[in-house]
């Protein structure tokens, strides 16, 4: 059975994702040199992505689709598998980072619902929290590593990425 990791990014000054992204990658075989690798899209049966940047377009399409273009959000999965000999067999669940404040087409109480959804999927006994923040930030008043503590109190399955360290 594939390992679930949570991740989620309270890091960003924008919402660059508007709801969860499940990336299931399996390991496949390796037939030619650039057709081994390919994605799926759940909402699209049958076809194949050899493209990674074909793939972006597809769930910014998609999210759009989804939430808007301004900023909404849904808790509806895009459902992606990334098939390739060069992964490991496991399900990404990709979560929006928590917004504090409204923009655009989000709710009032988008914080509420953005954590709501965060909880669904973190509370999980089985998931791994990837709890990533900006290493320009103050890793005391963190988000995710709250969060991660909320469902995680002796930190067996939550773990810190700092990213953006060129930025100190």
């Amino acid at each position: 059975m594939a390992q679930q990791v949570c991740l989620y990014s309270f890091s960003g000054s924008s919402l660059c994702k508007a709801h969860p992204s499940r990336e299931a990658q399996l390991n496949g075989t390796d037939k030619f040199a650039n057709e081994n690798e390919w994605g799926e899209f759940l909402h699209l049966p049958g076809q194949k992505f050899y493209d990674f940047s074909k793939i972006r377009e597809e769930i910014v399409r998609d999210t759009e689709a989804k939430t808007g273009r301004n900023a909404g959000i849904s808790p509806q999965p895009i459902n992606l598998r990334i098939i390739s000999p060069n992964v490991l067999t496991l399900t990404l669940v990709d979560l929006p980072g928590l917004t504090k404040v409204p923009v655009g087409d989000q709710p009032k109480d988008i914080e509420k619902q953005i954590r709501d959804m965060l909880m669904k999927y973190i509370s999980r006994p089985s998931c791994i929290i990837l709890a990533v923040t900006a290493a320009n930030t103050d890793l005391a008043n963190s988000d995710g590593l709250k969060l991660g503590r909320e469902v995680d109190p002796e930190g067996t399955r939550t773990i810190g990425v700092l990213t953006k360290v060129d930025l100190m």
